[in-house]
């Protein structure tokens, strides 16, 4: 592997992610991304290094709808229904995807991976939960580093369908 694809750039972005925001018109956004020197792997680590609260935190999860890989934008303090997004998406089966499966989809591992700028194109789903805050806050390409951004935007450049997949507590 090249040292680009491990190394960050000086805006604390994963390289790969800095060039994705690039070739979407989004290279002002790497001014804004914020470098921690602990890993913020949670949504919870992620928001007490911010100050924020934790649902202005958007997850990017990776499952498994039926094996094919479905990415899943969530605010950082709920949960995702699989059955909800089982139905959403018309399949028998969701799982979380494998810690491989993540990585090949992506480019990116878990608890770095940013809502859009993918290795591979795939379908996304992003939870109407995120469209309460006027910022949320997405993994850069690496458990150490976020950006900010508005949340309908966030979900346009994910090229997200909008839906509600978020377990409800009891």
């Amino acid at each position: 592997m090249s040292m680009n694809n491990t190394e960050d750039d000086n805006t604390g972005a994963n390289p790969r992610f800095a060039e994705a925001l690039r070739e979407l018109g989004l290279g002002d956004l790497l001014g804004r991304i914020r470098r921690f020197p602990d890993a913020t792997r949670t949504a919870a680590e992620a928001a007490a290094a911010i100050g924020c609260e934790l649902s202005e935190i958007c997850k990017s999860l990776i499952f498994a709808a039926d094996g094919v890989p479905v990415l899943v934008l969530m605010d950082g303090a709920s949960r995702v229904d699989v059955d909800l997004v089982r139905r959403e998406l018309g399949v028998e089966k969701v799982t979380r995807a494998k810690v491989d499966v993540v990585r090949e989809t992506t480019g990116y591992a878990i608890g770095g991976v940013p809502p859009f700028g993918h290795r591979t194109k795939t379908r996304v789903l992003a939870d109407r939960s995120l469209l309460a805050h006027d910022v949320v806050w997405a993994a850069a390409g690496n458990p150490h580093a976020v950006f900010p951004m508005e949340p309908k935007e966030l979900v346009a450049h994910a090229g997200a369908t909008l839906v509600d997949v978020r377990e409800q507590s009891s």
